[in-house]
Parts: structure tokens; C-alpha cells; sequence
């Protein structure tokens, strides 16, 4: 397994001071810099890390503890719809789901999140008037990332004029890929700029990453980048959120958080169906990362179905006996 990085010992870096500012400024400031910084980086351990989760994967919690972590993970939720078939009346309905998940028992928690497309942001901003709950789009020619940046740029600005006050962006894997990572690193600088006061969530899409070192490289650039969050995946190619692509994604943000002072947020998406799946997330950041990050500002789920196999856990914690899919809306 990884172990906790010293900034010290980084190439390219400073000595770690805890200042706002990261102490890694210098290492963007060529190509064969930036590369050799994350090429420097520890290399990942693949099979350790599926080891690790394994093995967190076995842990038992209890009714009490369970009932908690459903209620934290429902918190939780990007509630999601991008389809291309998306209508005005599917976001308000998933709004009012968003609202009041459960209808039949109002102590159920809001989710965190409404995730839609850009032109359907204002829609989903008006259904969610006064609750708090965030309103996400996507944007910079999701779920590609096949467009100039200045398209994507237009994309962005659009979602927040539109009413998104967290844009989820997806970097240009084939730029990633083929090594240019500066490239990466400049357009998701220009990204955060066009979002203002929007939050930023930097998709990895790290199912075309091909290897667990590329996912915390490309973790890096992210967070270089001023990434508020990193995020998996679009939810459009499999795999999507493996446990071990999401370890490696947390050991990044801890890594970060120690080296710079700046705490990033993370977002598994893809493939997160079950409470089981939640719950092993949660037990992952409990283990990996710490409370700190039990917490919608700094831990989401990217997901559709989930929130109805946490509702229909809930009602069997609450009635003693499983209700059915039946007895939830169908999104």
C-alpha cells in the first residue's frame, strides 16, 4: 500500500509550511517540470489496494451505526438525471424528490444536490428555491470532453448564468493520455475562473485512465488546478467508482491536505447502486481520510438509483419489514 506523502520529499516541492497558497507553485512551470513532478509522485501498489478495500469491505456495523449511515449517505446524494431525453417536468419532479425523498416520513434528510444539464440548471435553481439544496450541471462537452476550450468555457458560463452553483467538468483524457498534462492542468485553471463563485467538481473519467498511478496523477493536476472536488466519473463508461480507484482518490485528497493546507472534496459516480456500496464508501473514508470528510461539503455520491435502495433500507429499519421497489418513485 501507499503511505502519506511527505511533501518534503516530493519532487519539485518546498518544504511544506501549511500555508493557504501550495508550495508546489513552481512545478507548473513547464511540461518537463510538471512531468517530472508527477511522475515522481509514489507509484501505486494495485494489489494492495484491492487488499485494502477487500478487507474494509468486510466490516459489520450495527442497526444503530446503520441507521446513521443511511441517513448521512441520503445527505449525501447528487440526485441525477443526464439523459438526453431530460425534460423541464423530470427536473421538477427530481427536485421534489430531492425535497422530501421519503413522503410517508419527513425525517427524512434532503440530499445534497440536484445534477443536471447546463440549459436545465434554471429549472432545477427555481424547484429549489430556499432548501439549500445545491443545483449541479455538468459542462466543458460532458460526457467527451471533445470540444475547443473555448466551447467549453461558453458551456460553463451558460450553466451558471443559468443558476448551477456547482459545475462538473471532465478533463480531456486524450490531452491526459498522450502526456500533456499541462494542457490538462491550464484548462481546468481556465475552467474555475469561468465558474466564479461556483464550486468545481473535475471529472477524471477514470475508467479511461487504464492504471491506478494515472488516477492519482490525474487527482493532482486537479487539485493543482483549484479543484474544489474530484470526481470519478460520468457514469457513462464502465468501470466507473471502483473501490480501489476511490481509495486511491482519497489517499490523494489526505496527501493534498497535508502538503498544502487546502482540503478538496471527493465524489465517487458511477455504479454506486446499493446501500452495501454507500456504506462501504463511507467505512472507506472513515479509514482512509477521516471524519472530516463525513460530510455533504466535502463527500459526494453521484447517483440515481441509490437513493431509492436508501430509502427502502430506511423504511425496513424503521417498519421491521422491506416494503419493494413499488413503494418508491421510479426517476
Amino acid at each position: 500500500m501507499t503511505h502519506v506523502l511527505d511533501p518534503d520529499a516530493l519532487p519539485g516541492a518546498t518544504p511544506a509550511v501549511h500555508a493557504p497558497l501550495p508550495p508546489y507553485d513552481d512545478v507548473t512551470r513547464s511540461d518537463s517540470a510538471f512531468r517530472a513532478f508527477l511522475h515522481g509522485l509514489p507509484g501505486v501498489d494495485q494489489v494492495g489496494a484491492e487488499a485494502r478495500v477487500a478487507q474494509l469491505g468486510t466490516r459489520s456495523i450495527k442497526t444503530t451505526s446503520k441507521a446513521w449511515a443511511i441517513d448521512t449517505a441520503i445527505s449525501m446524494v447528487d440526485l441525477t438525471t443526464l439523459e438526453g431525453a431530460d425534460t423541464p417536468g423530470k427536473v421538477r419532479s427530481l427536485a421534489a424528490k430531492a425535497k422530501q425523498p421519503d413522503p410517508s416520513d419527513p425525517t427524512t434528510p434532503q440530499v445534497a444536490a440536484v445534477c443536471v444539464y447546463g440549459d436545465l440548471a434554471g429549472v432545477a435553481r427555481e424547484a429549489l428555491v430556499g432548501t439549500g439544496i445545491h443545483v449541479a450541471a455538468v459542462a466543458t462537452a460532458f460526457p467527451s470532453g471533445r470540444a475547443s476550450r473555448a466551447v467549453k468555457i461558453a458551456d460553463v458560463r451558460d450553466a451558471v448564468e443559468n443558476g448551477a452553483d456547482e459545475i462538473d467538468m471532465v478533463i480531456d483524457r486524450g490531452a491526459f493520455l498522450t502526456g500533456r498534462y499541462l494542457d490538462v492542468y491550464e484548462e481546468i485553471v481556465a475552467v474555475k475562473e469561468a465558474c466564479g463563485e461556483a464550486h468545481l467538481k473535475v471529472i477524471l473519467e477514470t475508467g479511461e485512465l487504464k492504471t491506478l498511478d494515472n488516477v492519482r496523477r490525474a487527482s493532482w493536476i486537479a487539485m493543482l488546478a483549484g479543484g474544489d472536488f474530484i470526481k470519478t466519473s460520468t457514469g457513462k463508461v464502465t468501470p466507473a467508482a471502483t473501490l480501489p480507484v476511490s481509495l486511491v482518490m482519497l489517499e490523494a485528497v489526505r496527501d493534498f491536505r497535508i502538503a498544502t493546507g487546502r482540503q478538496v472534496g471527493f465524489k465517487p459516480a458511477g455504479g454506486i447502486k446499493t446501500t452495501k456500496d454507500a456504506v462501504k464508501h463511507l467505512v472507506l473514508i472513515n479509514e482512509t481520510v477521516g471524519p472530516d470528510w463525513l460530510d455533504p461539503d466535502w463527500f459526494r455520491f453521484g447517483a440515481s438509483s441509490l437513493l431509492n435502495d436508501l430509502l427502502l433500507q430506511r423504511q425496513k429499519l424503521r417498519t421491521g419489514h422491506y416494503s419493494g421497489p413499488d413503494y418508491v418513485t421510479v426517476d
